[in-house]
C-alpha cells in the first residue's frame, strides 16, 4: 500500500484538476459508471463508507472509516484505503491511501469549481476549517492561485492564528467568518460543523464552495443564503440525499444544476450568487487513481 506522502506525491495539482473535469464530463455521459455509496454507521457516530466505480480502462474500491471525534484521541479523522484495478482483467494495479486521495480530490474539486462557476482567477479566498480538509485546500489554493490573499476563519481565534503559522511557506492570515472583507470572492467551508456557520447573504461577486459535511441533516450554509444561491453540485444523484445545505433550505431540485451543465459555458459568480455543494462520490477517486497510475508510468519510463 501506498502511503500519505507517497501518495501525494502521485497527485499533482494541476494533473488532478484536470482529471477531475475530464471524469465530470464522463459520469455525466456514463461513461464512467458510479453507485451510490453504501455509508453504515459505527459505534459513537463514525461511519464506515464503501464506494465504487468503473471505466473502461480501470476501476476502483474505496473503503474509508470517518470518525469526527477521533482527533480528540490522537487520531486522523478519515481512514482506510483505495483499491485500483484494470479496466480489463481486473488485476489489483496500485493501491493508495484513502484518506489522502479523499482529501486532495475534495480540494481539486473546488478548485474546479473555481475555474469553472467564478470565472477568473481569484483575488481573495476565505477558509473555514482548520483541519486536515482545510490544509489540503490551502495547499491546492497555493499552488494553482498562489495570488490570491489567503483568509482562515477558526473555531475559535487561537485555531486559525495557530494554522495560519503551520502554512509553511504560504502567506495566510486569521480572519473572521462572520464578517468578510469585502473583497473576499470565495468562501470554502471545510468543517464538520452540523449547524450554518456561514450565514451572510448571497451576493454577485462571490463563489461559495461548500465542502465539509454530506448528511442530510447537517448544513454549513445558512438557509437564506441557500436559497438567494444558483445553486450547483459535484453530484446530483448523491446531493440529493446528502447535501443537507439544500435539503435544509428546502431548494428546488429542478434548479440544481450538476457542475457538468457548466463546463464549456461562460458561467461567471460575478453575474449572480454562486454555490457549489460537494458531497464526494467515487468518480472522483478514479479521476485520481488515473493521475496515480500516469504518473507511476511517467516515473518508470524517465527512470530508464
Amino acid at each position: 500500500m501506498t502511503d500519505r506522502d507517497a501518495t501525494a506525491r502521485l497527485l499533482p495539482w494541476p494533473d488532478l484538476v484536470d482529471a477531475l473535469r475530464t471524469a465530470v464530463v464522463e459520469l455525466a455521459d456514463g461513461h464512467i459508471r458510479c453507485p451510490a455509496r453504501q455509508v453504515e454507521p459505527l459505534q459513537g457516530g463514525g461511519a464506515l463508507l464503501s464506494m465504487l466505480a468503473t471505466a473502461p480502462d480501470c476501476a476502483i474500491h474505496k473503503l474509508i472509516a470517518v470518525v469526527p471525534d477521533n482527533p480528540a484521541r490522537g487520531l486522523p479523522t478519515i481512514a482506510g484505503q483505495l483499491s485500483v484495478v484494470d479496466g480489463a482483467t481486473g488485476a489489483l494495479r496500485l493501491v493508495l491511501d484513502g484518506a489522502t486521495v479523499t482529501a486532495r480530490r475534495t480540494a481539486a474539486l473546488s478548485m474546479l469549481g473555481i475555474s469553472t462557476l467564478l470565472g477568473r482567477p481569484p483575488r481573495h479566498v476565505l477558509l473555514a476549517g482548520t483541519g486536515t480538509q482545510a490544509l489540503h485546500h490551502a495547499q491546492a489554493l497555493a499552488a494553482l492561485y498562489p495570488q490570491a490573499l489567503l483568509g482562515v476563519a477558526g473555531r475559535t481565534a487561537e485555531a486559525a492564528v495557530r494554522f495560519c503559522a503551520s502554512l509553511d511557506g504560504m502567506d495566510a492570515r486569521p480572519a473572521l467568518l462572520a464578517r468578510p472583507e469585502p473583497d473576499v470572492d470565495v468562501v470554502i467551508t471545510c468543517t464538520t460543523s452540523r449547524q450554518p456557520i456561514y450565514t451572510q447573504p448571497a451576493q454577485a461577486g462571490r463563489l461559495i464552495i461548500a465542502t465539509g459535511v454530506f448528511h442530510p441533516d447537517a448544513a454549513e450554509i445558512g438557509e437564506e443564503t441557500v436559497r438567494a444561491s444558483r445553486l450547483y453540485v459535484d453530484d446530483r444523484h448523491g446531493a440529493a440525499h446528502e447535501a443537507g445545505d439544500l435539503i435544509r433550505a428546502g431548494a428546488d431540485w429542478s434548479h440544481v444544476h450538476a457542475i457538468a451543465a457548466a463546463m464549456g459555458h461562460n458561467a461567471s459568480a460575478d453575474d449572480e450568487p454562486v454555490l457549489f455543494k460537494t458531497v464526494g462520490c467515487a468518480a472522483w477517486d478514479l479521476a485520481a487513481a488515473r493521475v496515480a497510475l500516469a504518473r507511476l508510468e511517467y516515473d518508470a519510463v524517465n527512470a530508464d
